[in-house]
């Protein structure tokens, strides 16, 4: 039911925001039709990071969430991505948004309502910089209750996949050639962009066998390269992307169920199953250390405490675990852009200069088409010189 039509008896404030509204219950989603300049419309308790990075990769115009954007479980960090990009942030608007708010109407927000012409449809509360971080402070007095969740989920999860963590029961063949080669493993998740541009030397030297988890695939095909396998449950990897030759590795229920394998065999694309409790970058993990990778790069992958809180899913525990399986061979590349950028020094460029410049006066002096240049060049000297004297 629509709330009173409310008519505005002043004049627009600044900060109000306008434009189309995109709805989608499931953030990640709903960011791969988004378009600059849209509304989006999400239900996403504790709006995580990555999702929260999505959004503003986009370029979207304002977020509007049905649910609290931090509930208060764990310091999550999407709306604070969010608030530091500049984008309005509307929260806990209710169920009743999706029934107010319709598919590619235009709204408008001003303060804490969201209006369509002059009839307001829902209140929310607006998200700032200091109520960010306030919820972000009262969330990190309760992070010892889901730090106990968290090692509960570690235990069970332990004892659901023990076969496949120590001898690797499970793992499916594949075409693909992993034995005594180099695997980097790429994740849609924080930085990957800043340090899959930092690898480039590392991927032309080495060639790894280059997989992309969900839409980790298409992150690689926008850098300019050609996965080699995709691992899943492929719901954020594009059509094109899964039609690119590479071997599909579709992540499964551990009883066998596979929701993303008909929308593979629609395509027309071959596919394989691998039935894991895991999270889909940790089976791909698994899956490489299984085939006898020599190195394993990851890039946007899940790496601290905070992240795996983050996520908002106990299944972030089996990652705790894959990587004490895999430690041995792992190489995250989490943060390599800001430890080392590739920059030349002011010195080597002068070198460069002055090396340039020597070899081309010494290749002028010795030739005889050079010495013929000098004499020309000598003899306009000495004459430019001769006039400004007559004048002076």
């Amino acid at each position: 039911m629509r709330l009173p039509t409310l008519r505005r008896t002043r004049p627009a404030e600044p900060g109000i925001v306008a434009g189309t509204a995109r709805l989608d219950r499931r953030t990640k989603r709903l960011a791969g039709r988004l378009r600059p300049g849209e509304i989006a419309v999400i239900d996403h308790v504790d709006l995580d990071r990555v999702a929260a990075d999505s959004l503003v990769a986009v370029g979207v115009a304002a977020v509007l969430n049905a649910k609290p954007s931090i509930s208060g479980r764990y310091p999550n960090l999407g709306p604070e991505v969010l608030v530091k990009a500049g984008i309005p942030l509307l929260d806990d608007l209710g169920e009743g948004v999706f029934q107010q708010i319709r598919e590619g109407d235009t709204v408008r927000i001003e303060g804490n309502t969201v209006f369509a012409g002059d009839e307001a449809l829902v209140h929310g509360t607006r998200q700032d910089a200091e109520s960010v971080a306030k919820a972000m402070a009262d969330a990190r007095e309760g992070l010892s209750v889901q730090l106990e969740a968290f090692a509960a989920n570690t235990m069970d999860y332990l004892k659901q996949e023990r076969d496949l963590l120590l001898d690797g029961v499970g793992v499916p063949e594949i075409e693909t050639r992993i034995n005594g080669r180099h695997v980097l493993i790429v994740v849609r998740g924080y930085d990957y962009r800043a340090d899959l541009d930092v690898l480039r030397p590392y991927i032309r030297e080495y060639r790894p066998v280059l997989i992309g988890v969900d839409g980790g695939a298409d992150a690689l095909v926008e850098a300019g390269y050609t996965p080699d396998m995709i691992i899943g449950d492929m719901d954020s990897v594009s059509d094109d992307v899964l039609r690119c030759g590479a071997e599909v590795v579709v992540h499964a229920y551990p009883d066998g169920r596979a929701p993303g394998l008909p929308r593979v065999h629609q395509l027309g694309v071959p596919a394989i199953t691998f039935p894991a409790a895991a999270t889909s970058e940790d089976i791909a993990l698994l899956l490489a250390d299984e085939k006898g990778a020599e190195l394993i790069v990851a890039v946007g992958t899940h790496y601290t405490l905070v992240e795996f809180l983050d996520k908002g899913r106990g299944g972030m525990a089996s990652t705790f675990l894959t990587r004490l399986r895999v430690g041995g061979k792992l190489v995250d590349a989490k943060g390599v852009s800001r430890l080392y950028k590739q920059t030349i020094p002011g010195s080597s460029l002068l070198l460069l200069a002055g090396s340039a410049i020597a070899a081309m006066t010494a290749a002028v002096t010795v030739s005889t088409v050079g010495k013929a240049y000098l004499g020309v060049a000598s003899e306009w000297w000495d004459n430019l010189v001769f006039q400004l004297g007559q004048l002076f």
